[in-house]
Protein backbone atom coordinates (compact mmCIF):
# COMPACT_ATOMS: atom_id res chain seq x y z
CA UNK A 1 0.00 0.00 0.00
CA UNK A 2 2.19 2.81 -1.27
CA UNK A 3 1.67 6.56 -1.29
CA UNK A 4 -1.46 8.13 0.21
CA UNK A 5 -3.15 5.10 1.74
CA UNK A 6 -0.03 3.72 3.39
CA UNK A 7 0.75 6.95 5.18
CA UNK A 8 -2.81 7.55 6.35
CA UNK A 9 -3.29 4.00 7.57
CA UNK A 10 0.09 4.00 9.34
CA UNK A 11 -0.96 7.12 11.25
CA UNK A 12 -4.28 5.58 12.24
CA UNK A 13 -2.66 2.34 13.36
CA UNK A 14 -0.17 4.28 15.45
CA UNK A 15 -3.03 6.17 17.08
CA UNK A 16 -4.87 2.90 17.73
CA UNK A 17 -1.77 1.41 19.31
CA UNK A 18 -1.46 4.39 21.64
CA UNK A 19 -5.13 4.30 22.63
CA UNK A 20 -5.29 2.82 26.14
CA UNK A 21 -9.08 2.94 26.59
CA UNK A 22 -10.85 -0.22 27.69
CA UNK A 23 -12.52 -1.55 24.55
CA UNK A 24 -14.99 -3.67 26.51
CA UNK A 25 -16.19 -0.49 28.23
CA UNK A 26 -16.49 1.25 24.86
CA UNK A 27 -18.58 -1.63 23.54
CA UNK A 28 -20.88 -1.42 26.56
CA UNK A 29 -21.29 2.33 26.08
CA UNK A 30 -21.97 1.88 22.38
CA UNK A 31 -24.60 -0.77 23.07
CA UNK A 32 -26.40 1.71 25.32
CA UNK A 33 -26.45 4.46 22.66
CA UNK A 34 -29.74 5.49 20.97
CA UNK A 35 -30.89 3.36 18.01
CA UNK A 36 -29.27 3.89 14.63
CA UNK A 37 -31.19 5.21 11.64
CA UNK A 38 -30.91 2.48 9.04
CA UNK A 39 -28.27 3.69 6.58
CA UNK A 40 -28.45 0.73 4.18
CA UNK A 41 -32.24 0.39 4.51
CA UNK A 42 -32.67 4.04 3.58
CA UNK A 43 -30.65 3.52 0.41
CA UNK A 44 -32.68 0.46 -0.55
CA UNK A 45 -35.96 2.28 0.04
CA UNK A 46 -34.88 5.26 -2.07
CA UNK A 47 -33.45 3.09 -4.84
CA UNK A 48 -36.84 1.50 -5.38
CA UNK A 49 -37.85 4.75 -7.09
CA UNK A 50 -34.47 6.10 -8.21
CA UNK A 51 -30.79 6.54 -7.43
CA UNK A 52 -29.91 7.55 -3.87
CA UNK A 53 -27.27 10.18 -3.16
CA UNK A 54 -24.90 9.94 -0.20
CA UNK A 55 -23.70 13.54 0.10
CA UNK A 56 -20.29 14.12 1.64
CA UNK A 57 -19.10 16.68 4.16
CA UNK A 58 -15.37 17.30 3.92
CA UNK A 59 -13.08 20.30 3.93
CA UNK A 60 -10.18 19.02 1.89
CA UNK A 61 -8.56 15.92 0.41
CA UNK A 62 -4.92 14.87 -0.03
CA UNK A 63 -5.24 14.90 -3.81
CA UNK A 64 -7.38 18.03 -4.35
CA UNK A 65 -6.30 20.20 -1.45
CA UNK A 66 -8.80 22.60 0.07
CA UNK A 67 -12.42 22.23 -1.03
CA UNK A 68 -14.15 24.41 1.57
CA UNK A 69 -11.98 24.90 4.66
CA UNK A 70 -14.54 27.09 6.41
CA UNK A 71 -17.65 25.02 5.72
CA UNK A 72 -20.38 24.81 8.34
CA UNK A 73 -21.29 21.11 8.54
CA UNK A 74 -24.81 21.82 9.78
CA UNK A 75 -25.54 24.35 7.05
CA UNK A 76 -24.12 22.04 4.41
CA UNK A 77 -26.15 19.07 5.66
CA UNK A 78 -29.36 21.11 5.49
CA UNK A 79 -28.57 22.10 1.90
CA UNK A 80 -27.92 18.48 0.97
CA UNK A 81 -31.18 17.35 2.57
CA UNK A 82 -33.10 20.08 0.74
CA UNK A 83 -31.74 18.73 -2.53
CA UNK A 84 -32.96 15.21 -1.80
CA UNK A 85 -29.89 13.49 -0.34
CA UNK A 86 -30.75 10.11 1.18
CA UNK A 87 -27.74 9.87 3.50
CA UNK A 88 -24.69 11.82 4.60
CA UNK A 89 -21.02 10.86 4.61
CA UNK A 90 -18.93 12.90 7.04
CA UNK A 91 -15.14 12.86 7.11
CA UNK A 92 -13.89 12.72 10.69
CA UNK A 93 -10.18 12.39 9.83
CA UNK A 94 -8.41 15.59 10.85
CA UNK A 95 -4.86 15.51 9.45
CA UNK A 96 -5.71 14.51 5.87
CA UNK A 97 -9.27 15.76 5.40
CA UNK A 98 -9.80 18.51 7.96
CA UNK A 99 -12.68 16.70 9.60
CA UNK A 100 -13.67 15.91 13.17
CA UNK A 101 -16.26 13.95 15.16
CA UNK A 102 -17.90 17.28 15.90
CA UNK A 103 -18.58 17.72 12.18
CA UNK A 104 -20.55 14.47 12.18
CA UNK A 105 -22.52 15.38 15.27
CA UNK A 106 -23.44 18.79 13.87
CA UNK A 107 -24.31 17.56 10.37
CA UNK A 108 -26.56 14.76 11.55
CA UNK A 109 -28.29 16.90 14.17
CA UNK A 110 -29.07 19.53 11.55
CA UNK A 111 -30.94 17.26 9.13
CA UNK A 112 -31.44 13.85 10.73
CA UNK A 113 -30.29 11.87 7.68
CA UNK A 114 -28.60 8.50 8.26
CA UNK A 115 -24.88 9.22 8.44
CA UNK A 116 -21.70 7.35 7.56
CA UNK A 117 -18.60 8.00 9.59
CA UNK A 118 -16.09 8.33 6.76
CA UNK A 119 -12.73 7.52 8.27
CA UNK A 120 -9.99 4.91 8.20
CA UNK A 121 -11.28 2.24 10.58
CA UNK A 122 -8.50 -0.03 11.81
CA UNK A 123 -9.62 -1.35 15.20
CA UNK A 124 -12.60 -2.18 17.42
CA UNK A 125 -12.36 1.16 19.25
CA UNK A 126 -12.87 2.96 15.93
CA UNK A 127 -16.14 1.10 15.39
CA UNK A 128 -17.30 1.94 18.91
CA UNK A 129 -16.36 5.58 18.43
CA UNK A 130 -18.46 5.75 15.27
CA UNK A 131 -21.48 4.50 17.20
CA UNK A 132 -20.85 6.81 20.14
CA UNK A 133 -20.60 9.93 17.97
CA UNK A 134 -23.99 9.11 16.46
CA UNK A 135 -23.06 7.51 13.14
CA UNK A 136 -25.38 4.98 11.53
CA UNK A 137 -22.67 3.35 9.42
CA UNK A 138 -18.94 2.82 9.48
CA UNK A 139 -16.45 2.56 6.60
CA UNK A 140 -14.27 -0.54 6.24
CA UNK A 141 -11.64 -0.30 3.49
CA UNK A 142 -10.63 -3.76 2.31
CA UNK A 143 -7.20 -2.57 1.12
CA UNK A 144 -6.41 -1.37 4.65
CA UNK A 145 -7.49 -4.48 6.58
CA UNK A 146 -6.53 -8.14 6.83
CA UNK A 147 -9.21 -10.77 6.26
CA UNK A 148 -9.36 -11.43 10.01
CA UNK A 149 -9.73 -7.73 10.81
CA UNK A 150 -12.45 -7.35 8.21
CA UNK A 151 -14.48 -10.21 9.69
CA UNK A 152 -13.95 -8.96 13.24
CA UNK A 153 -14.94 -5.36 12.49
CA UNK A 154 -17.94 -6.37 10.39
CA UNK A 155 -19.10 -8.54 13.26
CA UNK A 156 -18.69 -5.79 15.83
CA UNK A 157 -20.51 -3.29 13.64
CA UNK A 158 -23.45 -5.68 13.41
CA UNK A 159 -23.51 -6.21 17.16
CA UNK A 160 -23.58 -2.44 17.71
CA UNK A 161 -26.33 -1.88 15.15
CA UNK A 162 -24.11 -0.14 12.61
CA UNK A 163 -24.19 -0.80 8.89
CA UNK A 164 -20.73 -1.27 7.37
CA UNK A 165 -19.91 0.18 3.97
CA UNK A 166 -17.17 -2.18 2.77
CA UNK A 167 -15.06 -0.39 0.20
CA UNK A 168 -13.33 -2.22 -2.67
CA UNK A 169 -11.31 -1.21 -5.70
CA UNK A 170 -11.00 -4.38 -7.77
CA UNK A 171 -12.29 -7.95 -8.17
CA UNK A 172 -9.89 -9.42 -5.63
CA UNK A 173 -10.98 -6.97 -2.96
CA UNK A 174 -14.63 -7.55 -3.84
CA UNK A 175 -14.14 -11.29 -3.36
CA UNK A 176 -12.58 -10.66 0.04
CA UNK A 177 -15.43 -8.36 1.04
CA UNK A 178 -18.10 -10.87 0.09
CA UNK A 179 -16.28 -13.74 1.77
CA UNK A 180 -16.16 -11.69 4.97
CA UNK A 181 -19.92 -11.18 4.80
CA UNK A 182 -20.32 -7.67 3.37
CA UNK A 183 -23.89 -6.69 2.52
CA UNK A 184 -23.22 -3.03 1.70
CA UNK A 185 -20.47 -2.72 -0.91
CA UNK A 186 -18.86 0.48 -2.11
CA UNK A 187 -16.78 0.54 -5.28
CA UNK A 188 -14.34 3.41 -5.04
CA UNK A 189 -13.33 4.65 -8.47
CA UNK A 190 -10.46 6.53 -6.85
CA UNK A 191 -7.35 4.48 -6.21
CA UNK A 192 -6.46 5.35 -2.62
CA UNK A 193 -2.83 4.46 -3.23
CA UNK A 194 -2.35 7.11 -5.93
CA UNK A 195 -5.68 9.02 -5.74
CA UNK A 196 -6.12 8.70 -9.51
CA UNK A 197 -9.70 8.13 -10.74
CA UNK A 198 -10.87 5.42 -13.14
CA UNK A 199 -14.37 6.40 -14.28
CA UNK A 200 -15.10 2.90 -15.61
CA UNK A 201 -14.06 1.02 -12.48
CA UNK A 202 -17.50 0.86 -10.88
CA UNK A 203 -19.28 -0.20 -14.06
CA UNK A 204 -16.77 -2.98 -14.61
CA UNK A 205 -17.37 -4.37 -11.12
CA UNK A 206 -21.13 -3.87 -11.01
CA UNK A 207 -21.99 -7.25 -12.48
CA UNK A 208 -19.79 -8.96 -9.91
CA UNK A 209 -21.78 -7.65 -6.95
CA UNK A 210 -24.49 -10.14 -5.95
CA UNK A 211 -28.13 -9.04 -5.92
CA UNK A 212 -28.34 -9.47 -2.13
CA UNK A 213 -25.79 -6.67 -1.57
CA UNK A 214 -26.55 -2.96 -1.70
CA UNK A 215 -24.16 -1.41 -4.22
CA UNK A 216 -22.68 2.09 -3.91
CA UNK A 217 -20.43 3.84 -6.42
CA UNK A 218 -17.90 6.15 -4.77
CA UNK A 219 -15.78 9.01 -6.09
CA UNK A 220 -15.42 10.34 -9.61
CA UNK A 221 -19.11 11.22 -10.08
CA UNK A 222 -18.88 14.46 -12.04
CA UNK A 223 -22.39 15.16 -13.25
CA UNK A 224 -25.89 13.82 -13.94
CA UNK A 225 -24.64 11.77 -16.89
CA UNK A 226 -22.19 9.90 -14.63
CA UNK A 227 -24.92 9.31 -12.07
CA UNK A 228 -27.35 8.01 -14.69
CA UNK A 229 -24.73 5.67 -16.14
CA UNK A 230 -23.90 4.21 -12.73
CA UNK A 231 -27.58 3.81 -11.86
CA UNK A 232 -28.17 1.98 -15.12
CA UNK A 233 -25.30 -0.37 -14.23
CA UNK A 234 -27.19 -1.33 -11.09
CA UNK A 235 -25.75 0.91 -8.39
CA UNK A 236 -28.38 1.92 -5.87
CA UNK A 237 -26.45 4.94 -4.60
CA UNK A 238 -23.59 7.26 -5.43
CA UNK A 239 -21.36 8.76 -2.77
CA UNK A 240 -20.34 12.23 -3.92
CA UNK A 241 -18.14 14.87 -2.33
CA UNK A 242 -16.04 17.12 -4.54
CA UNK A 243 -18.70 17.68 -7.22
CA UNK A 244 -21.20 18.85 -4.60
CA UNK A 245 -18.73 20.95 -2.65
CA UNK A 246 -17.60 22.82 -5.75
CA UNK A 247 -21.17 23.48 -6.94
CA UNK A 248 -22.57 27.02 -6.83
CA UNK A 249 -25.84 25.62 -5.46
CA UNK A 250 -25.33 22.44 -3.49
CA UNK A 251 -29.02 21.57 -3.19
CA UNK A 252 -29.44 21.77 -6.95
CA UNK A 253 -26.28 19.70 -7.42
CA UNK A 254 -27.71 16.88 -5.30
CA UNK A 255 -31.05 17.14 -7.11
CA UNK A 256 -29.33 16.67 -10.48
CA UNK A 257 -27.69 13.42 -9.36
CA UNK A 258 -30.61 11.81 -7.54
CA UNK A 259 -33.51 9.77 -8.86
CA UNK A 260 -32.08 8.19 -12.02
CA UNK A 261 -33.68 4.78 -12.70
CA UNK A 262 -31.68 1.95 -11.13
CA UNK A 263 -31.07 -0.92 -13.53
CA UNK A 264 -30.70 -4.57 -12.72
CA UNK A 265 -27.12 -5.65 -12.30
CA UNK A 266 -26.14 -7.73 -15.29
CA UNK A 267 -25.17 -10.78 -13.25
CA UNK A 268 -25.52 -11.91 -9.66
CA UNK A 269 -22.48 -14.07 -9.18
CA UNK A 270 -19.56 -13.38 -6.87
CA UNK A 271 -16.04 -13.21 -8.38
Amino acid sequence: MANYLAGIIAAHRAAAEADDRDVDQLVAQALAAPPTGGFSASIEARAATGLAVIAEVKRRSPSRGDLDPSLDPAELAVAYAAGGATCLSVLTDGPSFGGSPEDLVAAKAACGLPTLRKDFTVCRADVCDARLMGADAVLLIVAALSDAELVELLGLAAVLGLDALVEVHDERELARALEAGARLVGVNQRDLRTFSVDHQRAEELASRIPAYAVAVAESGVRDAADAARLADAGFQAVLVGETLLRAANRSDAVRALAGHPVGRRRATVAP
